[in-house]
């Protein structure tokens, strides 16, 4: 299993376009994509060049004396953003003006989520592996919850899955990853669930069944509170 794909998997476009820039203009996305198609911009005052492709983390200042911008926002899992940094910027790309063009806006949100996954995968290789899937004790248990999210994990089953006792589990976890094991586990879940939802034709019920909960009422509340829409609702806009 590689751990890249997994992080990647569920990433979601929320919006696309072309935004004209003279002066200074801030972004509230949870994720932003900035790729220069004319002039340069400063992101958080880091430089982005034409031919650079930039990826933002939460809200930030773009700055520019006269610039175009390929701009995309996402919505994607909170591990794949606790993985990057505030900024980061690739260059070598090649010219995206034809990405950005009038037509289905599904199309535009398709193009666009394929722009980032391609960005993030590049910047992931030049990295080592990501955070925990490489120790001895976390290890394990990520490839277990990836593997199985629909099993009822508990912190003693997950603790097995790496032969330690819970309190070594959950204080290595919260060391590692920023979180405690369960926490993690339902946030790789609802992005499991944003993306069935999204692109297969499976009832409610049978996505929360897949991602481990017993019945549709229980996931759509689960799937509210950490979303702030229904399920339905993601259907229709994911």
């Amino acid at each position: 299993m590689d751990p890249v794909d997994e992080l990647l998997r569920g990433v979601r476009s929320t919006s696309t376009g072309r935004q004209e820039l003279t002066g200074t203009l801030r972004f509230t996305g949870e994720l932003t994509l900035i790729a220069p198609l004319r002039g340069h911009v400063r992101l958080n005052t880091k430089p982005v060049h034409l031919g650079d492709i930039a990826v933002v983390r939460g809200p930030f200042e773009a700055e520019s004396n006269s610039a175009v911008l390929l701009v995309g926002t996402y919505c994607v899992s909170d591990g794949l953003l606790d993985l990057l940094p505030p900024v980061l910027v690739l260059d070598g790309c090649d010219d995206l003006t034809s990405i950005y063009a009038p037509g289905s806006q599904v199309v535009q949100n398709r193009l666009f989520e394929w722009l980032l996954v391609c960005t993030l995968r590049a910047w992931f290789d030049q990295q080592q592996v990501p955070r925990g899937w490489d120790d001895a004790t976390l290890g394990p248990v990520l490839r277990a919850m990836h593997a199985a999210p629909g099993k009822p994990w508990t912190l003693s089953s997950l603790a097995g899955e790496a032969g330690v006792s819970r309190s070594t589990l959950a204080n290595r976890f919260v060391k590692l990853m920023g979180k405690p094991p369960l926490t993690y586990l339902t946030d790789w879940r609802m992005s499991l669930a944003a993306e069935l939802l999204a692109e297969s034709n499976a009832t409610v019920g049978a996505v929360a069944h897949q991602v481990g909960y017993a019945d549709a009422f229980g996931f759509s509340a689960a799937f509210k509170r950490f979303y702030g829409i229904s399920p339905t609702q993601c259907r229709r806009s994911c």
